[in-house]
């Protein structure tokens, strides 16, 4: 099947503050990610990979230049639109992975179904079915106290997934986690892309991390410093 574009940046500009005391975090970003695809971005500090993500995520808005999601251009529509594209499109992992500690791991994960006005029986089954597809069929009634760090994170991934986004932004999903648990996480992220075709965006700054994605943008300075694909990814 012929490569199906899904996002397109153009000059994408981000410039926070006016005058003397402006900083501008994204210098005219070019950048075109395909349907399917797991995208690592890495940079130090202040390269701009945060703002970038928030802009990605609908979370923040460029000051100029395009941002097309489908074809549709992000930077045109209102709140309300972005949110609804969020809502219904995107998914997002964390680094501290942002549970609720008194509720179960599945009231965690039903949560975003909440607002689509799904029944609690519809919203109970496919909860459950995200913590299955994440290897969590016997913790939906934990709370978060009574889980591993790596189960957490499973958990958190479940409640990213359980809306069907098309789009799964990760910020250093593996930065709370030990060398074995980010493996396990990892390699669930890429049966995710592989399996369900879910394209992944992750922000990381561990090189280890990154090996595991199909392509990789570093960015320096606000610019897109490299973008190459990533034939050594350990998928093993």
């Amino acid at each position: 099947m012929p490569e199906k574009e899904l996002i397109r940046l153009s000059g994408l500009s981000k410039t926070y503050g006016q005058g003397d005391a402006a900083f501008q975090a994204l210098k005219g970003i070019d950048l075109s990610i395909n349907v399917g695809e797991f995208v690592a971005v890495m940079g130090h500090s202040g390269s701009g990979k945060s703002t970038l993500m928030n802009i990605l995520g609908c979370l923040d808005t460029p000051t100029s230049g395009v941002y097309a999601y489908e074809n549709i251009e992000v930077q045109k529509l209102g709140p309300n639109q972005r949110s609804m594209l969020r809502r219904h499109a995107l998914g997002f992992i964390f680094q501290g992975f942002n549970l609720l500690a008194r509720t179960s791991a599945l009231e965690n994960v039903e949560l975003p179904l909440l607002y689509r006005g799904l029944t609690r029986s519809k919203r109970h089954e496919m909860a459950t079915e995200a913590l299955r597809s994440v290897g969590l069929p016997d913790k939906l009634r934990n709370k978060p106290s009574e889980l591993s760090g790596g189960q957490q994170q499973r958990v958190a991934i479940a409640r990213a997934i359980v809306t069907n986004p098309l789009t799964l932004f990760a910020d250093e999903p593996t930065g709370n986690l030990d060398s074995s648990t980010t493996h396990e996480v990892m390699m669930l992220l890429t049966q995710l892309n592989k399996e369900k075709g879910i394209t992944i965006l992750m922000v990381t700054h561990e090189d280890d991390v990154a090996a595991y994605a199909d392509r990789i943008v570093r960015l320096s300075d606000g610019h897109v410093l490299s973008d190459t694909i990533n034939n050594k990814a350990d998928r093993k």
